[in-house]
């Protein structure tokens, strides 16, 4: 499809410039750009604090790292 834009005039340049120095054209580039734009994926808001419940009501063990598998591995079978 055939589109006009306005772009600033130093923007424009140095698009222009970036696409010959990497063998591509200014097209290629604007729809290169535009998709890792459109396509990308939202960032996530931080992680919140998560309160786990367990079986015998107690909570977590001290020094569990939920993130260290090889760790809750050995935790598990050693039970």
């Amino acid at each position: 499809m055939r589109t006009t834009i306005q772009l600033d005039d130093n923007l424009h340049e140095m698009a222009r410039r970036y696409a010959l120095a990497n063998g591509t054209t200014l097209t290629a580039l604007l729809e290169e750009v535009l998709r890792e734009k459109l396509l990308a994926r939202p960032k996530r808001p931080p992680a919140q604090r998560l309160s786990l419940k367990t079986v015998n009501g107690r909570g977590m063990r001290r020094g569990v790292d939920l993130d260290d598998n090889a760790a809750l591995l050995g935790l598990m079978e050693a039970e």
